[in-house]
């Protein structure tokens, strides 16, 4: 077991700390408790820890959080592997292992790095200039393009960790937990205001490690200590380490991601891996920082080679000196900062400076610093052996095994930027500040290209006062603070030699800048695509400026006429399990449930997350199979009678005089002649004319209505109506009420369906003459209240009950005693599908996706003449009568004994792999055991006209194809026959 080679007896926030057992690539390392993967990695002197994108060259660690490019390590759980894992920001527990990756047989040893060789055949957009030939070849080109190149792979395993999320308010949320973060939530939660202080490290107030000054008469850290302390103890501050601002939005909407633990649960550990925060601020004050730039310089991807804050960081955090003869290149005097903590620590340490003149911190640390002098390339494959310099006195190479870089700040923008803030280039302090910021959100600190220490505590107080209930406060008082330039004398990019990186995580050159230039692309956003420049996982945070600086100088332009590209949310990589953690139990996630919920639990459901909902998806019996159980389901709806849970549906009461002239309006079919106790069914358009939704409407009474929308639905379009009934046509005398909750629903449905009814209705004529399709009564079922509507979804003889919620327990309790006699069992959510597959309904979101019209979907005839409504004028567009618009079709396997792909295009037999050739989609797809084979329904061009065509259905990702034949959408019941008997 190697031991820990770089320590410093003493240094760092935890000296002393526990030990921590890991492995790396199969070996065993020794770190201590506080350790991130990456300090202890350093620690161990291993320096080689990943392969490049694109050329495998070995890389090691360059930063010390997210903008981390180049340790990007899988990390080994039981619950899962995590590929693509930043070594700066794992934490160290006890059984840790992780690998390298995109290396074999390891990262020490790769047998791709001939790709490094062979660079010149692989320039900037090399494949879209190559592999053009024989047509259709590309596919073969592509699968050996993306197995050289990448980083790491997809876990097959199931990821078993537990995720959640949860939602707050506040008055004020802080990003950032440095000085201007601290100060800013010392200000808001001292007037009152309740806050969020979030920061992405397992510790608050980083930034002040190493300082000298003194605030309000103390060490910076002892201020910070306290500062932390004071708002531990606050009732309305909320602290939050380890959570990272992953995005902001419009109207203060912000998400979190808050790790809530790094190492594998206990036994008895309920608690999550990831925790999902969505949080609405009054205020949002972004004291995110800056991050520290790379030079650019022949082969600065070197293990070895990183930011200057970073090598002094492992320093202050871990007590880890990442070398022991260090080159501090540097452009600023932050650079002279570093080497100088490095020196203190009894590292060689040689300071090249391109500026004439600048602070004497690190000479006076016992440095060495020369003037006007740089790097110019660096020796040494697995790990730097030396550096080349360039100085007044000539070129020499540097004995070294660390150079640092301190290439200037880039205050981190990018939340600011989430919502459409525009960075402005500062030339004297060569970087990018905010521009104008919107209501509500404020840089202030590094972030908003202040680095005097005075002024970020200034800044951060103001903005917490901002924030705040008007208590004021006084600001924090800094003394002896030293006055230090940010940035100075940049360097010509184009003078850099060799392989010199801007972009470390995706192998792009200044070359590959300059060449994207001349082959005449002008605009930052195309040169990104081209070059892929900041479209790794770090998002270009180091790189994404000297990116911009090199088109710049290619272009013969400033860097202000360059801008910068978008940067979209999230900031970082995101779980997928913390983004679906609606998905995990979680007792503050709000999930509707009806009022049969513990019955079906205990007939054995299956239960499915269907939007707010959770509804039972089919009840397994034994040993069946899901297939079977559905297969069971829908046959009995077919041959006998079962009952469903469809409390869900969204349900709206309507009252009024006007209440038809309303519905004429919003439904494309006429209403007028809507008789008492009887249904219609109608659609609803957009403006664009496309359908939003649809339903069935009872008429209860002469001014009484109550509308069934779909279950998703339910909540837009009683939002819709009510804005237009205020907006619109506020002249309407009609009241709407969402009563979708204060209903219970349950639909009998089967050929036996009205037996089992007769035996709980009192007094109600249920024949077909006192109760015929689409008619509703209102009566007692089981004596209960109750509305019955003849209505039906599954295509056979069905009645919709309706009773008050709190007795809907009740009516499935006395509708299942009911049928008894049939051996009556409900179905579920699964099983619908299909039966409303097999009569060729369409469902809102799947066949009606948002870009189909009535006529789409075969419902041109409910498009009446006579009246207007909403959507009509755009019914008249052109394009909504072109021959080639995808309509609503069936489609069946040529052999019944094949399946039918999921996700597949349907495509012409004799060019099936012609691209661009889809000829439309499958947008519901099922076996039909009444039918004996797949049904699907499918979005077809013009295929209203292309019945009995034959087609392929194409899954070109399964690797499936099977030959279909397109056919009318009803495949079942054509004449409606058994539903209106």
């Amino acid at each position: 077991m190697t031991g820990s080679a770089r320590r410093i007896e003493g240094a760092g926030l935890h000296p002393g700390a526990d030990e921590v057992r890991f492995q790396f690539d199969g070996r065993a390392y020794r770190g201590q408790a506080g350790d991130s993967l990456a300090s202890a990695l350093i620690a161990n002197n291993v320096r080689v820890v990943a392969r490049s994108f694109k050329y495998h060259r070995p890389r090691g660690i360059t930063g010390i959080g997210p903008e981390e490019a180049t340790g990007l390590l899988a990390i080994e759980r039981a619950t899962g592997d995590e590929p693509n894992t930043r070594a700066t920001t794992v934490e160290l527990y006890e059984g840790l292992s992780a690998r390298g990756q995109n290396a074999w047989p390891s990262v020490n040893f790769d047998l791709s790095a001939w790709l490094n060789l062979a660079s010149p055949l692989f320039p900037v957009g090399f494949y879209y200039k190559t592999f053009m030939a024989p047509a259709g070849a590309w596919m073969f080109y592509e699968h050996l393009i993306r197995r050289v190149a990448g980083l790491g792979t997809v876990p097959e395993a199931v990821d078993t960790e537990h995720y959640t999320s949860t939602h707050a308010h506040t008055d004020v949320l802080i990003a950032g937990g440095g000085a201007a973060g601290l100060s800013a939530a010392l200000a808001a939660g001292r007037s009152g205001a309740r806050v969020i202080l979030v920061d992405e490290n397992p510790w608050l107030g980083l930034g002040l490690l190493g300082e000298d000054a003194r605030i309000d008469g103390e060490r910076a850290s002892d201020w910070a200590a306290n500062a932390i302390a004071a708002l531990s103890v606050m009732d309305n501050v909320r602290i939050l380490t380890r959570t990272t601002v992953a995005g902001r939005y419009e109207h203060g909407f912000v998400i979190l991601c808050e790790k809530v633990r790094e190492a594998p649960a206990g036994r008895d550990d309920p608690s999550p891996r990831w925790r999902l925060w969505k949080v609405r601020a009054g205020r949002v004050v972004l004291a995110t920082g800056a991050i520290e730039r790379p030079l650019v310089f022949a082969n600065n991807d070197r293990p070895g080679v990183m930011t200057a804050s970073a090598a002094a960081g492992y320093l202050l955090r871990h007590g880890v000196l990442p070398g022991s003869r260090i080159v501090v290149a540097t452009e600023n005097d932050s650079g002279h900062a570093a080497g100088a903590h490095l020196a203190q620590a009894g590292a060689q340490v040689t300071v090249l400076d391109r500026r004439d003149t600048g602070t004497a911190i690190a000479a006076e640390a016992g440095a060495t610093v020369e003037w006007s002098s740089g790097v110019l390339d660096i020796k040494g494959a697995r790990g730097v052996r030396a550096a080349r310099a360039a100085t007044p006195k000539g070129e020499r190479w540097l004995d070294c095994d660390l150079v640092a870089m301190a290439g200037g700040w880039s205050p981190a923008l990018h939340l600011y930027a989430h919502t459409g803030g525009k960075p402005v280039w500062d030339e004297a302090r060569g970087m990018f500040v905010p521009g104008v910021s919107e209501d509500g959100v404020i840089c202030v600190g590094a972030s908003n290209g202040s680095f005097d220490l005075a002024d970020v505590l200034r800044q951060g107080h103001e903005a917490g006062l901002a924030g705040g209930s008007g208590a004021t406060s006084p600001a924090p008082n800094v003394e002896g603070a030293r006055s230090e330039k940010a940035s100075a004398a940049f360097a010509n990019l184009s003078d850099a030699g060799g392989k010199a990186f801007v972009d470390l995580q995706g192998d792009v050159t200044v070359a590959d800048l300059s060449l994207a230039v001349r082959e005449g692309y002008r605009s930052i956003e195309h040169v990104k695509r081209y070059t892929t420049l900041g479209m790794g996982t770090d998002q270009g945070k180091l790189g994404n400026v000297n990116g911009v600086r090199a088109i710049a100088e290619a272009r013969g332009e400033d860097v202000s006429a360059i801008g910068t590209t978008r940067f979209r949310p999230p900031y970082v990589p995101l779980p997928m399990g913390a983004v679906a953690a609606h998905q995990s139990p979680d007792l503050r996630h709000p999930m509707r449930r009806t009022a049969a919920h513990d019955l079906h639990e205990e007939a054995g459901c299956v239960w499915l997350h269907a939007g707010a909902w959770l509804r039972p998806q089919f009840y397994r019996q034994g040993t069946e199979t899901d297939l079977e159980a559905v297969n069971r389901e829908v046959m009995a709806v077919r041959e006998n009678v079962s009952i469903v849970d469809v409390s869900t549906l969204g349900k709206i009461e309507m009252a009024g005089p006007d209440c038809i002239e309303f519905l004429n309006r919003i439904y494309t079919n006429g209403w007028s002649t809507l008789k008492i106790g009887m249904g219609r069914y109608g659609i609803m358009l957009r403006e664009d004319g496309m359908v939003f939704d649809d339903g069935v409407t009872m008429r209860l009474a002469e001014d009484h209505y109550v509308m069934s929308t779909t279950s998703g639905g339910a909540g837009a379009v009683y939002e819709w109506m009510t804005r237009l009934l205020e907006t619109r046509w506020s002249d309407l005398r009609v009241v709407l009420t969402p009563v979708t909750e204060q209903w219970f629903a349950a639909a009998l449905a089967g050929p036996k369906a009205r037996d089992v009814l007769a035996r709980v209705c009192d007094g109600l004529d249920v024949s077909n003459e006192g109760l015929p399709f689409m008619a509703g009564r209102v009566g007692t079922i089981a004596g209960i209240p109750a509305r019955i509507f003849r209505i039906s979804f599954s295509g056979e003889l069905s009645y919709e009950i309706n009773v008050p919620a709190d007795r809907g327990a009740e009516l499935w309790q006395a509708l299942l005693e009911a049928g008894a006699p049939e051996n009556m069992e409900p179905y579920g959510l699964e099983s619908m599908g299909v039966l409303r597959l097999e009569k060729g309904h369409f469902v809102i979101g799947r066949e009606a996706e948002g870009r189909t019209n009535p006529d789409d979907i075969g419902l041109g005839r409910m498009v009446s003449s006579k009246k207007w409504f909403i959507g009509k004028e755009a019914l008249g567009l052109p394009e909504m009568t072109v021959p080639n618009r995808r309509q609503l079709v069936g489609v069946v396997p040529v052999d019944p004994s094949q399946r039918i792909p999921y996700s597949a295009h349907l495509v012409l037999p004799d060019r099936p792999d012609e691209i661009g050739g889809a000829q439309g989609w499958i947008a519901s797809l099922a076996y039909s055991p009444t039918l004996g084979h797949d049904i699907a329904l499918a979005l077809l061009e013009g295929g209203h006209d292309r019945i009995g065509e034959a087609l392929i259905a194409s899954a070109p990702i399964a690797g499936k194809k099977t030959p279909v034949t397109v056919v009318a959408p009803h495949f079942y019941d054509h004449e409606g026959s058994r539903q209106i008997g």
